[in-house]
């Protein structure tokens, strides 16, 4: 499938504990510009799903499909997550939103602005376990 790399441990006890030193590490896809925000689901036979901020796309991998794009353009999504139904939550950078899938193929806001203020650049999101959406605003791009 993919390149097949040495998992390197470096000087962390505590890490040793929990990882075994021969798992080894496999390059699955590349060519990427900056890549965060992984989110798995089981739906669909299991897929990851993650940004490439600066090429304004997602991509979707399963180990039966391998790569594909998942969503182009996509408002420089950076964070993703799923909420308790299943559906990606992602932030959007250019967008300045939070959107939630809306189990059709589009997308609606969950939140664009607070206290009367547009939202600056949306960039990472959790659910919390009541289902609050817990996110971060830095005010990455934005003119000074």
């Amino acid at each position: 499938m993919g390149d097949v790399s040495p998992f390197v441990i470096v000087n962390d006890r505590e890490f040793d504990l929990i990882i075994d030193k021969t798992v080894g590490v496999e390059k699955i896809a590349g060519g990427f510009g900056f890549i965060e925000g992984p989110s798995w689901t089981d739906r669909d036979g299991g897929f990851l799903v993650f940004s490439d901020i600066p090429k304004n796309r997602m991509h979707r991998w399963s180990p039966t499909h391998g790569l594909t794009t998942f969503r182009e353009p996509t408002e420089n999504t950076n964070g993703n997550t799923r909420d308790h139904e299943g559906h990606l939550i992602s932030c959007e950078h250019s967008g300045r939103r939070v959107a939630r899938e809306d189990g059709h193929g589009g997308l609606v806001t969950v939140v664009d602005q607070f206290g009367g203020r547009k939202l600056n650049s949306p960039n990472d999101v959790v659910v919390a376990s009541d289902g609050a959406l817990w996110f971060t605003d830095p005010p990455y791009g934005l003119p000074a």
